[in-house]
């Protein structure tokens, strides 16, 4: 079986979270989601776990972060081209997202950001395979 990844994060409207990843295309799985928590399935080893923030309280004896005014993380996902990255990234937006970071452009890796309804930072980005294979 691979290596499973649950990425949590607090969320102060989770049905608006929720409904942004929903616009996304993103499923939720219902086995590990009740009212203070949903699990987004981004593939069949990533998962998201929005908690709500009393709810990621209970896993934790620090400080929530305040992700509108400082970054803990960035959150990274990859795309199979730079049209995918785009697709995702207006998807984002439209869907309520905020901008983040000025596009990445390096030829053989693109790249694209945004926040989340609560501010937590995401990358798609996508990599020329023959680049990553070193032929490029």
């Amino acid at each position: 079986m691979p290596q499973m990844i649950f990425v949590n994060l607090p969320v102060k409207d989770l049905e608006t979270t929720k409904n942004f990843f929903a616009k996304l295309g993103y499923g939720i799985n219902p086995q590990f989601s009740d009212e203070t928590a949903a699990c987004v399935v981004v593939s069949d080893a990533i998962f998201v776990m929005l908690l709500t923030e009393p709810k990621f309280s209970e896993f934790t004896k620090k400080r929530i972060a305040d992700s509108e005014k400082s970054t803990e993380v960035i959150l990274c996902l990859s795309a199979d081209s730079r049209e995918k990255v785009d697709e995702l990234a207006d998807a984002a937006l439209a869907a309520g997202g905020f901008p983040a970071n000025d596009p990445m452009d390096y030829g053989t890796m693109y790249g694209r950001s945004f926040q989340d309804p609560d501010h937590h930072v995401w990358e798609v980005m996508w990599m020329d395979p023959a680049a990553v294979e070193g032929q490029g």
